[in-house]
């Protein structure tokens, strides 16, 4: 049936909503598709459920065929589950909770790997019924602290994810591989450009993780990535360790006064001056004071120690620290440890370590992996405006581990052997996970293998971010008029627009419309009457239909107007034409 544009749930705006950022946002509330019921929270419109549909279907098509079957969960579900596998607590204040009237505690499901184990748990008990991949298509609750660029970052949002379950290490790497492939297939259908990167598992436990990222400068993810193929996020980046150097003939550290160095770069200016070197930053060793707040509430100060040209990445040291939460420390958490010298601290002092093994503070010391054995530096004394230069790691200090939470630059050299690295930025739009026994060992999932032997199933993780995927391409087809949807998921296939007060443009219009669904094509037709030429042309420009049909003032001579609104071509067709020649174009 023909859709018509009088009858059709949809008004466009003129202007930009004021709490929109980015081009996506901008133009799905503009243009009809969603509109704002809170921060991070939209309501979807029948345009946008129509794009949000095909988007949909393509994920289905090829989840189907690499062999995924389709179920669906609640959003909302029962504490227990996630108790038991230690993520009700894990995921902190992103978890949105809550209980019903008899006192019973409830959550908008973030993820679903409980759900899916639960399920599998509950119907298949022998290694007869595996491999097996299920999927759904549901929607997300996440309290996002900071919810912003509409569909990117919300607090609800509509994600595909799907679960593999097999009893060998070998099934999941197949099972794995074999998502993996239909995911580059999903993307490619529907147009968009992807990296694959290592990852960081996170909450979601496990052990290989990837990432597919969608590079664009509205990314919040920072991915790096090497002219030798190696790429990663930078949470899950590994800085290459050097090699141990002898330090047997390295002089013995010297303390040297060093008022009003506040800053790294006054420290190095100051060196310069009264050790007679040339000394970078990176020649000194900069002492971070972070706070953990663990899960049990309980509050650890840990103190990193890395090269003062470099800074402590907040998102690396989440990862790093997870699932403690990470702060730095705060004036209180000074008080109570006098034995640091803030703004002077350092692994040593004269009497000896005042950090990692063998100190006394009971403060943990971790360093980044430029710090390794026989390594010099310059850094704090533990004295009042005093530092100490030769400093060397592994014979005057010994850190209590390595920690992997410093900035990452444009070539750093990638830990492979491939070559230095540049920084870019990305969305993330789909997430493989092998995760392992992990949730199956927690809720007890086990079958009989060939043996008769109960085995633990192991677990792996897809998912795909629906409704950040419809902003992405939202965000890359559009001009200064509105959008301009790739035809995969265009809400319609092509938008007729009738002009003018002669009745002769309305009927030609709508015997067109007609042909054209009785073609195949899905059509708006915009029959509105005394609505202004104008105001129609920038609707269709507005909602972005990737053709445009016009009957307007050429139609008493039996001619109309065609728009591809993808290449901004115009020309005017003998209107018996019409109908071919729009199949013949797309």
């Amino acid at each position: 049936m023909v859709t018509r544009l009088s009858k059709y749930f949809v008004r466009t705006l003129r202007e930009d909503p004021a709490d929109a950022e980015v081009t996506s946002h901008k133009l799905l509330v503009r243009a009809g598709y969603i509109r704002r019921q809170a921060a991070g929270v939209f309501a979807w419109l029948p345009l946008g459920l129509r794009v949000k549909a095909k988007i949909e279907r393509v994920i289905r098509e090829e989840m189907d065929a690499a062999g995924a079957q389709e179920v669906h969960f609640p959003a909302l579900m029962p504490r227990e589950p996630y108790q038991a596998t230690g993520r009700w607590d894990e995921y902190g204040d992103l978890l949105f909770r809550l209980q019903d009237r008899k006192g019973g505690d409830y959550l908008l499901a973030p993820t679903h790997e409980e759900a899916f184990t639960l399920l599998v748990k509950d119907l298949y008990s022998s290694y007869k019924d595996l491999p097996l991949s299920i999927y759904q298509i549901q929607d997300k609750y996440r309290d996002e602290a900071r919810p912003r660029a509409g569909l990117l970052r919300g607090r609800e949002f509509t994600m595909k994810d799907a679960y593999s379950f097999d009893y060998t290490d070998e099934g999941l790497d197949a099972s794995y591989f074999t998502q993996r492939d239909a995911y580059q297939r999903i993307f490619q259908r529907l147009g968009l450009e992807y990296v694959i990167v290592k990852a960081d598992a996170g909450a979601m436990g496990g052990s290989r993780s990837e990432e597919f990222l969608h590079p664009t400068a509205v990314g919040e993810d920072t991915f790096v990535r090497s002219d030798g193929g190696y790429a990663a996020n930078v949470e899950a980046f590994s800085t290459a360790v050097p090699e141990p150097v002898a330090f047997d003939a390295l002089p013995a550290p010297v303390i040297f006064d060093s008022p009003n160095t506040p800053t790294i770069d006054t420290l190095v200016a100051h060196s310069n001056a009264v050790l007679d070197g040339e000394y970078t930053a990176a020649d000194t060793l900069k002492n971070v004071v972070l706070a953990l707040t663990h899960l049990d509430g309980t509050r650890e100060l840990v103190i990193v120690g890395i090269p003062g040209d470099r800074d402590v990445d907040d998102k690396r040291a989440e990862v790093a620290f997870a699932p403690a939460a990470v702060e730095a420390a705060t004036p209180a958490d000074f008080a109570k440890h006098p034995d640091l010298v803030k703004g002077y601290i350092g692994p040593w002092s004269p009497e000896g370590a005042v950090l990692g093994e063998h100190a006394t503070t009971g403060i943990r010391y971790l360093v980044d992996p430029r710090v390794s054995d026989g390594t010099s530096w310059i850094t704090g004394a533990n004295l009042h405006e005093k530092h100490v230069h030769s400093l060397v790691a592994g014979r005057d200090f010994t850190p209590d581990g390595v920690v992997q939470v410093a900035t990452v630059r444009d070539g750093d050299p990638a830990p492979d052997g491939s070559g230095p690295v540049h920084l870019a930025r990305g969305m993330e739009i789909g997430h493989v996970f092998q995760l392992g026994r992990k949730y199956a060992e927690a809720l007890g999932l086990k079958v009989l293998d060939e043996n008769g032997k109960l085995v633990t199933v192991t677990m792996g993780s897809y998912g795909i971010g629906v409704t950040r995927i419809l902003a992405i391409i939202a965000e890359l087809n559009n001009d200064a008029r509105g959008l301009i949807w790739p035809e995969s998921v265009a809400p319609f296939d092509v938008h007729v627009v009738a002009t003018g007060k002669d009745s002769v443009a309305f009927e030609l219009a709508e015997r067109l419309s007609l042909q054209l669904e009785a073609a195949g094509l899905d059509v708006l037709y915009d029959d509105r009457p005394k609505v202004s030429p104008g105001v129609k042309f920038g609707d269709a420009e507005l909602i972005g239909v990737p053709w445009v049909l016009v009957a307007g003032r050429g139609a008493a001579d039996g001619q109309v107007e065609v728009w591809n609104r993808r290449s901004g071509e115009r020309e005017t067709v003998v209107a018996v034409d019409a109908v071919a020649h729009l199949l013949a174009q797309r």
